[in-house]
């Protein structure tokens, strides 16, 4: 797998730069005299996490996708509650499913230790998304910084505007779309399905109740997901390479063989049929497509200059 990472990741890099118009605010050299060493310490940090539990570059990635789907890429989605504030932690997207907070902590303390009161949250979760990818056997991408940490969050706009694993194909498209994404770069992003797990109260209609779905898949996940109880049991969203980032998630929803109705929405006789398809037979093609894709998603609405702040604890406002 390092091997087409390495391949292309020159490739990449230059056309990840030409998204950083979408926001000239934001720069890959953005810290380079202020904390050079951050990206080390952001990749060294990660490292010894996903050495932990490999899981966890999944969870960091959907972290950053949950994030800079609401009030944009802010860092909003670390933010804890209070008595007196109210975060996006309880949102249903997010609520007893969202994880990988305490990595993004151990990345902050030791970004301060080095650069204290430099670096944003927002930055560092982009950051940590990118190299949880890497770990795993994924593409490269050069990360455009300079985003501010926001001082508010927004619970009801985490609850609507996060796409819902139950969608339909056009409800997705259109909530992608909201964001300035297009239909490939949704099919793209929704490669980042080829690592990480999902509850079984997200895929019990699935496995129980749809028709287009490989029987012997479906059996299989049964046996873990009861028609009551067992909501929070987990199963892979790829069983052939759960912790590889590759591009198997896309041979599987040609199989008939995703395990979120969302998923199978994007090869069911639809728009996205094709380009599933092109993925499922080409690593490279996806790679280079999602990496192009989750430069855009970064660059949603950051905040910059005077805007926000950069918080010295990633839970809380300053």
């Amino acid at each position: 797998m390092s091997s087409i990472n390495n391949s292309f990741f020159v490739m990449v890099s230059i056309l990840s730069l030409l998204a950083f118009s979408s926001n000239a605010n934001l720069s890959p050299t953005f810290y380079a005299r202020t904390c050079p060493n951050l990206q080390t310490i952001v990749l060294s940090t990660m490292r010894q996490a996903i050495a932990t539990e490999a899981r966890i570059g999944a969870s960091i990635l959907r972290l950053f996708f949950h994030d800079c789907f609401v009030q944009g890429c802010d860092a909003s989605i670390l933010l804890d509650d209070t008595a007196t504030f109210t975060g996006e932690k309880n949102a249903f997207p997010n609520r007893n499913s969202a994880r990988g907070f305490e990595v993004i902590d151990t990345i902050k303390t030791n970004v301060e230790a080095a650069c204290n009161a430099t670096v944003s949250c927002a930055d560092i979760l982009a950051l940590a998304a990118r190299d949880g990818v890497v770990l795993l056997g994924g593409p490269s991408w050069t990360v455009p910084l300079g985003r501010r940490d926001s001082r508010t969050a927004n619970q009801s706009a985490a609850n609507s505007e996060i796409p819902s694993p139950f969608s339909n194909l056009p409800i997705v498209i259109s909530a992608f779309a909201a964001k300035g994404l297009t239909p490939r770069d949704l099919t793209a992003l929704s490669g980042a399905h080829t690592i990480g797990k999902a509850q079984c109260q997200f895929f019990r209609t699935r496995i129980y109740n749809e028709t287009n779905i490989d029987p012997n898949f479906a059996a299989t996940r049964r046996a873990n997901c009861p028609i009551t109880g067992g909501d929070s049991n987990l199963a892979p969203l790829d069983p052939v390479t759960p912790t590889g980032f590759d591009n198997e998630y896309y041979a599987n929803l040609v199989n008939q063989r995703g395990l979120l109705h969302s998923d199978q929405e994007l090869f069911n006789g639809g728009s996205q049929d094709a380009l599933v398809s092109t993925y499922a037979g080409s690593t490279l093609t996806f790679f280079k497509h999602f990496a192009i894709a989750i430069v855009k998603m970064g660059n949603i609405s950051p905040l910059t200059g005077t805007n926000g702040e950069i918080r010295r604890n990633c839970r809380v406002v300053n």
